[in-house]
């Protein structure tokens, strides 16, 4: 019994520890994950903790189940419309991006520690997908809102690439341990058998989901509770017919995220706490498995590996994947840049070690100094990069309270407060001036503790208190009207002036004396856009306009709605 509290009070020490140290770490910009390894390397056999700790099973076990709970939750969290934008390159760089990366990493590893080539490869492979708990958190902790279409592809990769990772790497496992050289044909059925199942199991899965959803009279923590065990049972079944548990699980949550089911938003908030206890807990416990004193013999080599796996096979295999796609310089090379690793690499390595393979801590050890080094370069990198590269979009806040309105089964509405900041657009505009999203609509306004009439408001003022009810989305857009730092970040970024994208490219030009081909004159904005831009455009994507430069603000599904103006300085002009 006294085993069993001091143990309750060593994991509660570390787990209140970290998270303690986290709200520190973000001010500095540090990557949380980064530090929750890091803390438990500090309680681990060579740190003051002094835990020993290798219990290779239960680290596996215990990330396995992380790694459910967090896609699970980026599935919830991506919009079908950005998967839309997303999905080709993506699945490319979760392919041939994994492939090509492998490829290029193994044979440096095998060079460089003279392995055999097959081993070089089972390192390459061990460390060459993304990771969907790294990329999730920083992205969403970071409170970085990327162009839509870069997003999309970096989340989409990281919730997709697991299976070719790990397929690769089981099957690299069986050819060692068999001492065969040369894999056959049997390889690519088996992959096809892991994505073709995997599939067919999120989409089945997803749409039971949302008719449960729809007829359950669960409220609050218990509907995210059977959501949680209904992915965890989708992992096990899709796992068990052969086919890839996480892809299932990423699409399973990718549709019932997107479905119109009733306390949507109570289930996210829920869920996000959730994840974010996957990842401490994940990251904690795989920093205690390692040894420290075991990384520096390895450490020149493994940082030479992690160099030429960020610096070269990452790029190469970006540049390579998104080839058939229309994607700006600037967007390639982010992508190319932030391709980061956490969690899986290192549950990867454990799977040597695990078969017995000779050098297994090896790879398990490259695998975690190439996740060390992910974190630190490329982590803390990834805000100031996207801004430096135009990529950082206007971060919206979120409202300040939502509740789920009962109006049936099958609806999704919610009821949101939002208050009137200084200087937002909200303020001094009157309630029958104020753009509100169609899909929401006013239920009360009030001042000084007083509910007013839609009649009696007058123009809005600094303090009043507006309750919306609408869809989903419609609340997340109108959130934007009330705060004064969105209202900023946007003129900052979009330009002062936005014009709707129906007025032609003419009118335009002849307002603010723009000379233009005749050919354009009569076209509307959104289709000189869509001429001159990248197809599909997304908001953030810039298009010149003469002494202008056009910025989409707003779509609608594939076409542009709203165009941000901003002006070209005369210095910058071309001469």
């Amino acid at each position: 019994m006294e085993l069993i509290n001091q143990s309750i009070l060593v994991a509660a020490l570390i787990l209140f520890i970290s998270l303690l140290v986290s709200s520190f770490a973000s001010r500095l910009g540090a990557p949380l994950l980064l530090v929750f390894l890091a803390l438990g390397m500090l309680a681990g056999e060579d740190g003051p903790g002094g835990i020993a700790f290798d219990n290779y099973p239960l680290s596996y076990l215990i990330g396995t189940v992380a790694l459910v709970v967090i896609l699970f939750d980026g599935g919830l969290r991506t919009r079908i419309d950005s998967f839309r934008v997303g999905l080709k390159p993506a699945l490319s760089l979760a392919t041939l991006g994994v492939l090509v990366t492998a490829l290029i990493t193994g044979s440096f590893a095998a060079w460089l520690l003279d392995l055999s080539w097959l081993e070089g490869l089972l390192i390459g492979a061990i460390v060459g997908s993304t990771d969907a708990a790294a990329v999730f958190s920083l992205l969403s902790g970071s409170g970085l809102k990327l162009n839509r279409r870069v997003g999309a592809v970096l989340e989409i990769e990281s919730g997709s690439n697991d299976p070719m990772a790990v397929f690769l790497t089981l099957a690299l496992i069986g050819l060692i341990g068999a001492g065969r050289s040369v894999p056959d044909a049997s390889l690519l059925m088996a992959f096809v058998q892991q994505m073709g199942v995997g599939a067919f199991a999120g989409w089945l899965g997803g749409r039971a989901m949302v008719w449960m959803f729809r007829r359950l009279s669960l409220e609050g923590a218990l509907l995210s509770m059977f959501g949680l065990a209904a992915a965890l049972l989708l992992f096990a079944l899709a796992s068990v017919a052969g086919g890839s548990g996480f892809l299932a699980i990423y699409l399973a949550g990718l549709l019932l995220g997107n479905a119109r089911i009733g306390g949507l938003s109570t289930l996210l908030r829920v869920q996000d706490g959730y994840a974010w206890l996957a990842q401490v807990v994940m990251f904690l416990v795989l920093g205690l498995l390692v040894t420290p004193h075991e990384l520096v013999p390895l450490a020149p080599a493994a940082l030479a590996i992690s160099l030429v796996l960020m610096l070269v096979a990452r790029p190469v295999a970006v540049w390579l994947g998104l080839l058939p796609f229309s994607m700006q310089r600037r967007e390639k090379f982010y992508i190319g840049w932030v391709g980061l690793r956490g969690a899986v690499p290192i549950i990867l390595g454990i799977f040597p070690l695990m078969a017995g393979l000779p050098n297994g801590t090896i790879y398990f050890n490259v695998a975690f100094f190439v996740v060390l080094m992910s974190l630190v370069c490329q982590g803390w990198s990834l805000v100031p990069l996207a801004g430096r590269l135009g990529l950082k979009l206007p971060a919206t806040p979120p409202p300040a309270r939502r509740v789920k309105v009962e109006a049936g089964a099958d609806t999704a509405f919610e009821a949101a407060s939002f208050r009137v900041e200084a200087e937002s657009v909200a303020e001094r505009t009157t309630l029958a001036e104020l753009a509100l999203p169609e899909a929401a609509h006013l239920a009360a306004v009030f001042r000084g503790g007083e509910r007013l009439a839609a009649g009696e408001a007058g123009a809005l003022a600094e303090g009043d208190w507006l309750y919306l009810v609408g869809t989903d989305e419609a609340l997340a857009e109108a959130t934007a009207l009330f705060s004064s730092r969105a209202e900023r970040e946007a003129k900052r970024f979009y330009g002062v002036f936005t014009v709707d994208a129906t007025l032609t490219a003419g009118e335009l030009a002849h307002a603010y004396g723009v000379t233009l081909a005749p050919e354009y004159a009569a076209l509307p904005l959104s289709d000189y856009c869509e001429r001159l831009g990248q197809a599909p455009l997304v908001p953030g994507d810039i298009v010149p306009f003469g002494r202008l430069t056009l910025v989409v603000a707003k779509t609608e599904g594939n076409r542009v709605s709203q165009l941000g103006i901003r002006f070209v300085p005369d210095s910058a002009r071309p001469s």
